[in-house]
Parts: structure tokens; sequence; C-alpha cells
């Protein structure tokens, strides 16, 4: 607590807090939606199994509006990735070491999961469960692990997208919009297999909002002359294309898109924003059309709350919770579905585990208690692997010190994991390698370490869940994880940067 009342003061006067709020709202609401739709039964052998409740509550469909909050989060990104980028460079760090920091904060808690996951699989392997069933236990503890390849894909791509936008501002998510109207076209009339470009698009245009936000914030419009903020960036190209932040463009976003998603779902697009079995179009995986016009109202509404919203975080106790949830934000987020296997073999252990049928009132009102002790096992989850995340090692104690003396920028935008930003600084083990052939070693070790993670984190999500594993996660895709990983460990560490 002293701590976060350290960080809670030492806060910069100019930092979006809302920022670090959506962030933290988006993951907390993800997790509730899970748990929520969760429905429980029994296999033939008597096995607890679990599935999607939705495919049985199609009232509940036009409540996965608010429930999708996959956009809020790259949106959200997309403004901390404009703004550390540019913090880093305006203290002459380069992209590839900005890069590298942003890896190591996806990736601690991520192989912290990942290698307790293939652990716990070996084991109950070499005890003799079959791989079969190993397999089905670490294919729904790995669920999370579908976003934060797409993320880690949107990730790299920022300094590019960020020229671009710096060029051509609003037209960019524009022309993102149509390729994933052209994708959603080629699958309509042809296999799915058509808008699987659709990942990259859809995530990316959203991901350009979060620029544009941003920009919008450090640039107030009528100075052409010089920028409100010390790291804004130079303006350049076209400049008119830019976000407006009024309560009315909040209002119109907030409409239009309402509007342009009703009628999309009328048409062609289902209306469930979320993933339900056997619907002939999944409007989130690979993102659609209708999935981009409710992010367009939601950052309608998101403009239009946050006045109010900015006001209430300049109270201490808020803005403390909000920085606590942030600190922890990835470690919930991918270890909440495990939380759940464990509370449902708890339960069937001791005999207890309710199986109601879905949508029954005692379905309904077992949603209350079930989420509620989900909560304490997350909690217990979180607090043993929560400060691989929020602490690591001398570098992250180091950085901690630099916070709470109020180091960082009033401009710096949260980062990816939600922790308190980056101070703008090159990172403490490694400066930039330069031009020339070491530092294009570096960055294309980079983007090899960065790939292999990525083809890793499909491989698992594209294997079945009733495959033979006996680690859990393909062998494959686990030695890929481990070699990315580690290869951007080193880089990070210093090495190749040195003669």
């Amino acid at each position: 607590m002293r701590r976060l009342r350290q960080l809670a003061a030492h806060t910069p006067a100019g930092r979006e807090r809302y920022v670090d709020l959506l962030r933290a709202l988006a993951i907390v609401m993800v997790v509730l939606g899970h748990w929520s739709v969760a429905a429980i039964g029994e296999d033939p052998t008597g096995r607890p199994t679990a599935r999607s409740a939705l495919p049985d509550l199609p009232w509940a469909y036009p409540l996965t509006w608010v429930a999708q909050v996959m956009p809020v989060f790259f949106l959200v990104g997309g403004y901390a990735n404009a703004a550390s980028l540019t913090a880093r460079r305006a203290a002459g760090g380069d992209a590839v070491s900005w890069l590298l920091d942003r890896g190591a904060r996806l990736l601690r808690p991520t192989t912290a999961l990942l290698l307790v996951i293939a652990a716990s699989s070996a084991v109950a392997s070499l005890a003799g469960v079959e791989a079969t069933l190993v397999r089905t236990v670490a294919w729904f503890a790995t669920i999370p692990l579908w976003f934060l390849a797409a993320y880690l894909v949107v990730v790299p791509l920022t300094p590019a997208m960020y020229a671009l936008h710096r060029r051509f501002g609003l037209l960019v998510p524009l022309a993102l919009a149509a390729l994933v109207a052209a994708g959603d076209l080629g699958r309509a009339l042809g296999p799915a297999e058509l808008a699987l470009p659709n990942y990259l698009f859809g995530w990316l245009a959203v991901h350009q909002l979060g620029f544009a936000w941003r920009d919008a914030r450090a640039e107030p419009p009528g100075r052409p002359d010089a920028p409100a903020r010390p790291d804004a960036p130079p303006r350049r190209g076209v400049r008119s294309h830019r976000l407006p932040l009024s309560r009315r463009a909040g209002g119109t976003a907030l409409l239009g898109g309402l509007a342009a998603t009703v009628l999309l779902t009328v048409g062609p697009y289902p209306v469930a924003m979320l993933n339900v079995p056997g619907e002939r179009l999944d409007n989130a995986a690979p993102p659609s059309l209708a999935l981009l016009t409710l992010t367009t109202a939601q950052l309608g509404l998101i403009l239009l709350l946050r006045d109010p919203a900015e006001r209430w975080l300049r109270r201490s106790r808020p803005w403390q919770a909000v920085i606590a949830v942030n600190a922890v934000v990835l470690t919930v987020f991918l270890w909440h579905l495990t939380a759940a296997i464990l509370l449902v073999g708890a339960l069937d252990a001791a005999g207890e585990l309710p199986t109601p049928p879905v949508g029954s009132a005692a379905w309904l009102a077992w949603r209350v208690p079930w989420v509620l002790m989900l909560a304490v096992v997350l909690a217990a989850l979180v607090a043993v692997f929560g400060p691989v995340e929020a602490r690591t090692g001398p570098t992250g104690r180091a950085r901690d010190r630099r916070r709470a003396d109020g180091g960082g920028t009033p401009a710096q935008g949260p980062g990816p994991t939600g922790r308190p930003h980056d101070t703008g600084r090159p990172h403490d083990t490694g400066q930039p390698a330069g031009p020339g052939w070491r530092g294009t070693a570096r960055a294309a070790v980079t983007a090899a370490g960065f790939a292999a993670v990525v083809y890793a984190l499909v491989v698992n999500a594209e294997t079945p869940k009733s495959a033979p594993e006996p680690l859990g996660v393909p062998a494959s895709a686990l030695a890929a994880y481990l070699a990315g990983a580690g290869a951007l460990r080193l880089l990070r560490s210093g090495w190749g940067s040195r003669g």
C-alpha cells in the first residue's frame, strides 16, 4: 500500500489516467465475461467438461456488444505504444530497444504460464494421465494466448505504422477498414481462409485509432507552430485528418457507430460480437467490419466519459486501485481460465460440482457464487505469479524507484501490460547498437524472436484440444517459444549491442 501511495502521489500531472482505467476495465470485463458464460457439464465418462453457454442464450447476444472489449485493449495499446515510442526516440533511444522492452513486459508473465503448464502436464503424463486429457486441460488454460499472438504481431509494426499515421492520419485506419470489408466479402463468397488477413488489418485499424487519440491529446488543434508537450513529434504530412476529441465528436461516433452496427447485424453479420459455436460468421476471429463499427461506437463512448472519469481519477484511492490492477493486469488475463480449471477440479473431487442446465434458474443463480469463488482462486494465482509481471529483478526495482521519484514525462502513455509507463530512457542494460551490420543483425534477431513467439502461440491455438500432447503444449511450439523469448531476453540484456 505504501508503494501504491507513493506512485499515486508522484504521478505526472499530464498523465492520461483514463487510459490506465480503460485497460483495467477491459481486462476485468473479459475475465468476468468468460466466467459468466461458462457452462460446466460432464461427458459420458463422468469427467467435467466446459463450453460457452452463448449458443443456448440467444437473448444475450446484444449484451456481447458491451462485453466485447478487446478493441478497447488495442485502442489503449495504440495510445501507449505511440506515447512510449515517441518518448524513447526523444531520449535518444531506437525502435529496437523500445521493442525489446515492450516485448519483455508481455513475455515474462506469458513464459511463466507456459512453463507451469508444461511442467504440470509432464508430471501428469508421467503419473499415467492420458495425453489427450492433458492436452484438453492445457488447451483450455492457454485460450487467452490467441489474443496475445495478435498483439505480438501488431506491436513490432508500431514504428512503421506510426510513421504512416504521422503522414496520413485517419486515412490509414479507413484504408485498413476497407481491407477488412474485402476480407469479409471473400469469406462470404469463398473459403473462410480468405478472411485470415483480417486478423492483421482489423487489429491494426483499432491500434491506429489509439495513435490518433494520443496525438490529438499531445497536439491541441489550432497550434500548428508548436507542440503542446515536450515529446510531441514534429508535424508533417496530412494533419487535417486528425481525431476530434470534443463531446460532439464523441456523440457522433457513438450514434454513428451504433447505427452502422445495427444495419450490418440486421444484414449479413451475426448479432453476437463474441464467438458463438455454430454461427455462420465470427465477428471477432478474425475481426469483421461489424466489429470495427462497434469499435467506433465504443470510441465515441470513451470520449464522452473521459472528462468525468479523469476528474474521478484525480482522487487518490481510485487511482491507487487502477495502479494496483494495472501492475498485474496481464497476469490476471493469462491465469483466469486456469483458475476455472482448478476450481472445477476441486469441486469435482469433492463431489460438489453443480451442473444445472444452461439458462435455468439454478444456472443463473449459480453465476454469483461461481464468480466469487473464481475470484478467490485467481487472487491466489495472482499473488504467486503477479510479481513476475509487477517487479522482475534489479531493472524492475530501479524503474520503480524512478517512478516513485516522479520519473517520466507528462506525455508518456501507459505500458502494454498496464504498469506505470516508460521513463522515456533507453533500457538500463543496453544502448542502441547504432547503424551498420551490428544494428542490422540486432534488428533481424529481434524480428526473428517475435516471429518465433507468434508462431508458437499460433501453433498451440491451432492444435486440436484432443491431440495427444504429453506436455500439454505441442513440443515444437514450446521449443519455438522458448527460443524466441530467449533470444529477445539476450538482446535486452545487451548481448550483440557491444563490440
